[in-house]
């Protein structure tokens, strides 16, 4: 994990958009989105890790799911943008988007659901 910012990864175009820009890649088109496989998911700017496989999930959205992240990894902040209420999700040490999260659900029994985008994180398998 990088904390110093002259030392994170390099971004592409796409990614700097959505990472730095708070943008959203389009659904089922991200890398990760039907990723089954198993590891870590870390920050792709700063390489800090968020989310273990073990807590993703499928939930049709079209956006790699995590019903919880590794703890202290992820800040949450108000999003009232686009006209919506919503819950922000940044990673905890370069406070690059991730995406949202949304509770109340009921798709797993924690009741949350972190909605991330393939762009703002890689995956490290175990």
């Amino acid at each position: 994990m990088e904390t110093d910012p002259k030392q994170w990864n390099a971004l592409t175009p796409e990614e700097e958009y959505v990472i730095a820009k708070k943008g959203t890649e389009r659904a089922f088109t991200g890398e990760y989105w039907n990723n089954k496989g198993r590891g870590r998911c870390i920050c792709r700017r700063c390489n800090a890790p968020l989310y273990n496989s073990s807590d993703k999930f499928d939930s049709g959205c079209g956006w790699p799911s995590f019903d919880d992240e590794i703890p202290g990894a992820v800040i949450r902040k108000p999003d009232n943008t686009l006209g919506m209420r919503r819950v922000e999700i940044l990673c905890a040490n370069c406070e690059g988007h991730l995406g949202h999260v949304f509770e109340g659900e009921r798709m797993t029994p924690k009741n949350t659901r972190h909605c991330v985008n393939s762009l703002s994180i890689r995956f490290v398998a175990e």
